[in-house]
């Protein structure tokens, strides 16, 4: 059996960031052939790693332990964290690298006090006096410290495991449903038109329960996708959302116009006929709808559907829900069993697109760093 102070299990972004602000000798163990290939995959390649805006609002969860989570880390600290990465601000609030290769290397070159074990796969962990033991398919090791950083089940292609939320069971912490999350939302039979429209993208905004997202929707072969309805899929549970095609448009203006309303209209022409055709309208000089086909019209902007579903874990770049915080401290530590922590995409605290999961990733690994470097004294 192999014996160390502390264990990381995962090599994904929680756990590499803690691996790196670490003071003592410590191993990291990864199921994967190698590590971060989920921060290879992030950001299309160009890994956002964070935002300049963090703040709860931005996060479904425990706002208030989100924040304090939060406290432990500002974006300015990532970015300087990495100053050998080159990063570009994109849309005045996002932090993108040239590459997401430049950030795992990076990180992996901050891994100094590390003993990381790729292909090396946790089978179960049960704890013997002060000592956790941990089976793997490459034989057991014991830890007095352990770090669960094994993160959710999205993106499957990625190589994902459920170990984590075992481990927490294990030791009788509640995990919270889980679901896909940040992911496209398929369509009902009334909104079939949409899949006509696949690759069409346009600015709109969709509401899902009081909150109001804005940003591109993308049409897909199986519904609606791109940011406002990825968005979306954090906050939809069930029931109705509502889509507004052309938030700053108003359609009084071109009420009694005598142009075509493909013309007239801040949308694509694919769509507007679509649109009009679902509802067995031909496109016209506007003049010429009556009423109650320009009530139609009007439904553009308050445009209601209820989603089937989403397009699952596959296609997620997150994994909605998971350990309650509740039973967590400030430092990420188990209320339950002393000297457990659990970070990152695993905690029931998931972030919109934007970078905001990766900083939370890395400010949950950043309050373990706290605990145990102060203990390492």
């Amino acid at each position: 059996m192999r014996q160390t102070k502390t264990i990381i299990i995962g090599g994904g972004a929680s756990g590499l960031y803690l691996s790196s602000l670490l003071l003592k000798q410590h191993t990291v163990l990864e199921q994967n052939s190698k590590v971060g290939k989920k921060i290879l995959a992030s950001g299309g390649g160009k890994c956002n790693i964070t935002n300049e805006f963090i703040s709860s609002q931005n996060y479904l969860g425990d706002a208030e332990f989100i924040d304090e989570i939060l406290s432990n880390l500002s974006y300015k600290e990532v970015l300087a964290k990495f100053s050998d990465v080159k990063f570009s601000k994109i849309k005045n609030n996002q932090f993108f690298a040239s590459s997401s290769k430049d950030v795992l290397n990076s990180l992996l070159k901050m891994c100094k006090n590390s003993e990381i074990l790729t292909s090396t796969k946790v089978q179960s962990v049960k704890k013997l006096g002060d000592d956790f033991i941990l089976t793997t398919n490459s034989g057991d090791f014991s830890c007095k410290n352990l770090v669960v950083a094994s993160g959710g089940l999205s993106a499957k292609a990625l190589g994902v495991s459920d170990i984590g939320y075992n481990i927490a069971m294990k030791f009788n912490h509640k995990v919270s449903t889980l679901n896909p999350a940040l992911v496209g939302l398929t369509v009902q039979k009334p909104e079939f038109w949409m899949k006509s429209l696949s690759g069409v993208s346009l600015k709109g905004t969709l509401k899902v329960g009081s909150r109001i997202l804005d940003g591109e929707l993308l049409f897909t072969h199986k519904g609606i996708s791109g940011p406002v309805a990825m968005n979306a899929s954090l906050f939809w549970q069930k029931g109705e959302c509502e889509l507004n095609f052309m938030p700053n448009f108003n359609l009084k203006n071109i009420r009694n116009s005598r142009k075509q309303l493909v013309s007239v209209l801040p949308l694509p022409r694919n769509f507007i006929k679509a649109y009009l055709k679902n509802f067995n309208l031909l496109d016209k000089p506007v003049s010429r709808f009556s009423d109650s086909e320009f009530e139609i019209i009007k439904n553009l902007q308050s445009y209601k559907f209820a989603p089937a579903g989403n397009f699952g874990y596959e296609k997620a770049e997150i994994t909605k829900g998971g350990i309650c915080v509740s039973e967590m401290s400030n430092f990420c530590e188990s209320k339950i069993c002393k000297n457990l922590y659990f970070i990152g995409e695993i905690l029931d605290v998931s972030g919109m697109i934007g970078g905001f999961n990766l900083h939370f990733a890395f400010a949950s690994a950043k309050a373990v760093a706290k605990k145990l470097n102060s203990c390492a004294l």
